[in-house]
């Protein structure tokens, strides 16, 4: 089956009727951005593959992640603003102590 463009909006639009799409920041953000599936996809392994390089070395002792954040904000599709993107990534739950530790870097040093 071959999608309509403006089905395909139409439907969108009845979708955001039912579904407050302030619960969801990042997803609200690839739609606004009009991220392709494929950059959705590595933003995606992008961040687990930065979780995993975290939990490592957090449990070796590292203390100061800012260098994660900057590779983060240098990594991330141009399309997406860094500090905006990790918000909303941290309220819908996607990588709870990574996130977290950006949003702490980011209220303390800025990005």
């Amino acid at each position: 089956m071959q999608w309509d463009n403006n089905l395909a909006t139409f439907q969108l639009q009845l979708l955001s009727k039912i579904i407050d799409i302030n619960k969801f920041p990042f997803t609200k953000l690839v739609m606004e951005h009009r991220l392709t599936e494929d950059e959705y996809n590595k933003l995606f392994s992008l961040l687990e593959d930065m979780n995993r390089e975290y939990r490592q070395q957090k449990e070796e002792g590292l203390l100061n992640y800012s260098s994660h954040l900057v590779k983060f904000a240098g990594m991330l599709n141009e399309k997406l603003d860094p500090t905006e993107t990790v918000y909303a990534l941290h309220k819908e739950g996607y990588y709870p102590e990574l996130l977290g530790e950006f949003i702490r870097l980011i209220k303390k040093d800025g990005l």
